[in-house]
This record gives structure tokens, sequence and C-alpha cells, in this order.
């Protein structure tokens, strides 16, 4: 017959086999996480350049030639000058959604998805972000950028759509 006191240690001992057993195999997780994660940075930055060069090749394509003498007027799409990089191209025939950065392209295809005009607020928590004010103000602007780009339509103030497309006018964006 084996004492409590006997049978308290072997369990012990066993208890104690486990923990270090589940230690090694949390280690190893987190070894395979790390790797996931870098390779998961990799795979996003190649992305962000894949989109950035798309938007630089779209943006090069409806740049109209300049006549010798003619200065134009500084692009506000554009990033410093130098760089190249339209963070919102203007919307043309052909362009696809891709070409915008992830936010961006979230919110056009929240506003895509949605059965009707959306606000701001409406936007924030379904692209993931807090309902904070500075949030939802900062969605606002970029809503207002894609307005003004010709990806969305604001018919009444504050409540966004997709742009209507006619085939007629030279912009997808009715004010």
């Amino acid at each position: 017959m084996v004492s409590l006191p006997e049978e308290l240690e072997a369990r012990e001992a066993a208890a104690r086999q486990r923990v270090e057993e589940l230690q090694a195999e949390a280690a190893e997780l987190a070894l395979r996480l790390e790797r996931a994660r870098e390779d998961l940075s990799r795979l996003e930055i190649t992305r962000e350049t894949v989109v950035q060069v798309l938007a630089e090749l779209s943006a090069a394509e409806a740049e109209p030639e300049i006549v010798a003498g003619d200065v134009p007027e500084p692009d506000k799409t554009s990033a410093p000058h130098g760089s190249g990089v339209t963070m919102v191209p203007p919307w043309r025939e052909g362009l696809v959604v891709a070409v915008l950065p992830d936010v961006y392209r979230d919110i056009v295809e929240v506003v895509a998805d949605a059965p009707g005009p959306l606000q701001a607020k409406q936007i924030v928590p379904r692209i993931g972000l807090p309902t904070t004010t500075g949030k939802i103000e900062g969605t606002r602007g970029k809503l207002k950028r894609l307005v003004e780009r010709g990806w969305l339509d604001e018919d009444v103030p504050g409540q966004f759509t997709l742009a209507r497309r006619d085939p007629g006018a030279g912009r997808a964006n009715s004010r």
C-alpha cells in the first residue's frame, strides 16, 4: 500500500513534468508565431509596394501631356514632391479599387456593400476603428477626399454613397 505523502509526491512530479512539457510546447509555438508574423509583415510590405506601383502607373497614364511653357498646377493628391506616389488617384474608367491604400479601399468596400447612404460614424466601426471623435473626423476627411477624386458621392451632406457612373459625364462625382 502506498502512503499518502508518496502518492502526493508522485502526482506532484507528474504535474511538474506536464508543466515542463507545456512550457516547451509554448516556446515552440511562440517561435512559430514570430516566424508567421515576419512572413505576414513581408507580404504586407510587398502588397503595399505593388499598390503604390499600380497607383503610380495609373497616375502616369492619367497625366496629360504638358506643352512647353505650361506650368502644371500642384497636384494635391500626391505625396511630397519627388515621391511620385498618388495616395488616392482620381477615379477613371478601368481603375479598380485595389489601387487605393488599404483604409480607403476598406471605406469604398463598406460603402459599396451598404444598402443606402452611410455617415462617417457608421463606417468607422465597420473598418475596425474605435468610434472616437478623432477616428470619425479622420474618416470623414477620407470620405471627402474619395468624393473629390470621384470614388464616392455625397448628394446629402454627411451621407456617402458609391459614385454613380454616368457615361456621358466627364466626372463620375455629382455634387
